[in-house]
């Protein structure tokens, strides 16, 4: 494994999850108390909104990571989560399916008490980094496959020249 690999998945965010948010599967991304409280205090009971970028992070050998920022309207604030696509892949799913999500703190019980939802402006969006990412999960195993059937046809034909054939 790389050292580059390694550093990422060092770096994911281990607070991803979905739960049952008013009927209704929905990610969550679940942060400190105290960060959850501090960005609450600033919010609260003020018109805000959050421009939601994902950044998508791949090596073509199957590895896709997400770098989710958040920068909400008020308060300065700006937080990084980065997630492992691989193992987190329905979180992003979900995201695509409700376009929403919803940060909260380990104290609370999901989906009864109070969250901070964030519904994204452009749903197509969401959709479209689902199908980047899950592009880049199956292009590597596409590739080996190529690679197995490549070799199994040589082997089994020795001498024979790819040329112009796709495997």
């Amino acid at each position: 494994m790389s050292d580059e690999l390694q550093q990422m998945l060092d770096n994911v965010h281990d607070g991803i999850t979905t739960f049952d948010f008013e009927g209704k599967e929905t990610p969550c991304i679940i942060i400190e108390e105290e960060k959850y409280g501090l960005i609450r205090a600033q919010i609260e009971g003020q018109p805000f909104s959050v421009n939601t970028d994902l950044n998508i992070l791949q090596n073509g050998l199957g590895n896709v990571f997400v770098e989710i920022v958040l920068t909400f309207s008020i308060g300065n604030i700006s937080e990084k989560f980065l997630v492992n696509a691989k193992t987190d892949l329905k979180f992003f799913e979900v995201l695509a399916n409700t376009s929403m999500l919803v940060l909260n703190s380990p104290e609370s019980r999901y989906g009864q008490d109070n969250v901070i939802a964030i519904q994204l402006p452009r749903p197509e969006k969401a959709h479209d980094a689902l199908e980047i990412i899950k592009t880049g999960l199956i292009t590597y195993t596409r590739n080996i496959l190529k690679i197995n059937k490549w070799c199994s046809y040589r082997d089994l034909n020795p001498g024979h020249v790819l040329g112009k054939h796709e495997y």
